[in-house]
């Protein structure tokens, strides 16, 4: 089917915070990809789905199908597929004319979690508590051009744009103006008042509803039989992971507070973003399950010419209380032999996936053990980059490349089978990706890490970190209370004893 998009401006610039609790914060389902508060370059997204959602299950090896109709899901049917399969062939029947050369140009938008691997790599762990996978398609979403301070309503209409139109288009056309319209009544009193700004304060959490998988005694005795089966050379790196959970709220008020502990997620989200602002966050609010997103780490980027960038980060540092600490430490990132070799490996894993599809000789690291600095933490980034063969497209390297190297260790396929038995439970959403692919062939899908999942049991953290030979179990495991911290505070948590 032949589609192009109309790019209608609204008048003024909105932030996009105020636009999504003016527009979306009581839509059951709602989108927002966001390149962190504050920012001056980048692109955000904004949408309300009302079309078709994809939901697979792995254990069943179905994909559900269905149609959103004002917030509920109708017209379900069961197909037995991959959800790569189907958006593979979903995308090839899409022919998108007159697009921009960046950005998002409508399309499909969600998660893929980790369980997914049971497809890409044959290893199977345990059933997660949430949906594989799930997907939106959006036709319509406002688009914010945080450079250009411009605000856009995108709105897929079919048939040519240089031909006549049919009805359909006309009908999509006057669908546009009126939503445009609308957008311009409930935009400009919102930023006049930028409700946004009255963020709800975090319940106070006790910490007798947080309870972590493995103790702090129990994960360094991880740590040390990872480092045991390095040794043994069953690995040469694992991404040995954790996972905190906050029990929901069981309908009593808190004594202390006189609040009910049920967490909103766009209070949530936005106390996230202030907490550890990142430029490829996110919040995708899809029915029972909600994924919160402070990502700093780019899984795959695709142009709609087929070339493809991944960014994996391995090496964590926290941040100094001064300025003369905080140089410090990032100087010592930049510096471990134990950092750099982590690092390393990773870039390894993934040009070898990225070798997969890729046109020979085409496969370069751009980048290599650089510092990147964020709120709470400093990191070490590499970038390799790839042309993918003629034939493939996004859906392709997704499925190649899935689960990142960098959640996982290496050689991948031991080290998921080693992880599996060591982490003792699902990591559902977390350390599997989530973004979009877009119709004209471009993606942009980050790592579900610095991610907060809520659903009708509470809330659940991930976090983890690579494990190698120089690894030393007491470091590992303040690594994981660094990285968890401030999504923590996010929820309300502000006086764990991590001890």
């Amino acid at each position: 089917m032949i589609h192009h998009v109309s790019r209608t401006r609204i008048s003024h610039w909105v932030d996009p915070a105020v636009a999504f609790v003016a527009l979306a914060a009581q839509e059951p389902w709602a989108v927002w990809l966001d390149a962190g508060p504050g920012a001056s370059t980048g692109l955000s997204y904004i949408g309300i789905p009302r079309s078709r959602v994809l939901t697979e299950n792995v254990e069943t090896g179905t994909v559900t199908s269905a149609t959103l109709v004002d917030g509920f899901t109708v017209n379900s049917h069961e197909l037995t597929a991959t959800v790569f399969e189907i958006l593979r062939e979903d995308l090839a029947l899409q022919i998108l004319e007159d697009v921009p050369s960046r950005g998002f140009h409508l399309g499909w938008v969600g998660w893929f979690g980790y369980e997914l691997a049971a497809h890409t790599t044959g290893v199977h762990t345990m059933t997660s508590r949430t949906p594989d996978a799930r997907l939106v398609f959006l036709d319509r979403a406002l688009e914010f051009d945080h450079e250009a301070q411009t605000l856009t309503l995108l709105e897929l209409v079919p048939g040519s744009a240089s031909g006549t139109e049919s009805a359909q288009a006309h009908t999509s056309g006057e669908t546009a103006h009126s939503w445009h319209v609308e957008l311009e009544a409930l935009l400009a009193p919102a930023e006049r008042a930028r409700r946004a700004e009255a963020v709800v304060p975090a319940p106070n959490i006790r910490d007798d509803r947080v309870t972590w998988r493995h103790s702090p005694e129990s994960y360094q005795r991880k740590v040390q039989q990872c480092l045991d089966a390095i040794t043994q050379g069953d690995a040469y790196q694992l991404c040995l992971t954790n996972e905190v959970r906050i029990a929901a709220a069981d309908g009593e008020l808190d004594q202390d507070q006189g609040l009910d502990l049920d967490l909103d997620p766009v209070q949530t989200y936005l106390r996230l973003r202030a907490e550890n602002p990142s430029h490829h966050g996110g919040l995708l609010r899809f029915g029972e399950v909600s994924l919160l997103s402070s990502s700093p780490e780019v899984f795959l980027s695709v142009d709609a010419d087929g070339q493809v960038h991944t960014k994996p980060i391995k090496g964590t540092r926290r941040r100094g209380q001064s300025p003369t600490e905080d140089a410090a430490l990032a100087r010592e990132l930049v510096e471990s032999e134990k950092e750099r070799a982590e690092n390393l490996m990773i870039v390894d894993l993934m040009r070898n996936d990225l070798g997969r599809v890729a046109q020979l000789g085409t496969v370069a690291v751009d980048a290599l053990l650089q510092v990147e600095t964020y709120e709470n933490v400093h990191q070490l980034v590499s970038t390799i980059s790839a042309q993918l063969l003629p034939g493939m497209g996004a859906p392709d390297a997704l499925e190649v490349c899935f689960p990142a190297g960098s959640m996982t260790g290496a050689p991948k396929i031991s080290a998921m089978k080693l992880l599996a038995e060591l982490e003792e439970g699902p990591r559902g959403i977390y350390s599997g990706a989530f973004g979009y692919l877009s119709l004209d062939g471009s993606a942009e899908l980050a790592m579900v890490i610095r991610s907060i999942v809520l659903d009708v049991n509470g809330a659940s953290i991930g976090t983890g970190g690579g494990i190698t030979s120089g690894s030393i179990p007491r470091e590992e495991l303040e690594e994981t209370w660094v990285k968890v911290t401030p999504l923590l505070r996010a929820l309300g948590v502000s006086t764990l004893d991590y001890s």
